[in-house]
């Protein structure tokens, strides 16, 4: 059975999509931006800072469908400037430990609203 998980106190989906999806065990977390979750606002900043946002709000995902970051198997990093690698990096890697997930980065060019990083995974429940 497929089932939405959209964490309580964050703001609505601006776009007709789930935050994420649970199904068959894992949870498909979409896309995420560095907005507020309180008000759905992207204010831009420095990469780190961005990506630090981006793990929070995956993190209060991740949490609203009874998982967390121990879980995460696959994670996909879209970059605005992949010359932001290294910042983005340093962020990731306070977020997971070893065994890291898989992981595939990637320049994506233009990102919804001019964001430096947008970043999905795929968790176990």
């Amino acid at each position: 059975m497929r089932k939405a998980i959209i964490p309580k106190g964050a703001a609505a989906p601006a776009a007709p999509y789930s935050p994420a999806i649970v199904q068959n065990g894992f949870i498909f977390v979409s896309g995420q931006g560095p907005l507020d979750p309180k008000t759905g606002n992207y204010v831009p900043s420095d990469i780190a800072t961005e990506t630090r946002q981006v793990f929070e709000n995956i993190g209060s995902i991740l949490a609203a469908a009874g998982s967390s970051f121990d879980k995460v198997v696959k994670v996909n990093v879209y970059l605005r400037d992949i010359g932001d690698f290294a910042a983005m990096n340093e962020v990731y890697a306070r977020y997971f430990a070893a065994p890291f997930p898989a992981r595939t980065t990637i320049q994506a060019g233009k990102l919804p609203r001019n964001f430096g990083v947008e970043i999905e995974c795929v968790a176990a429940q």
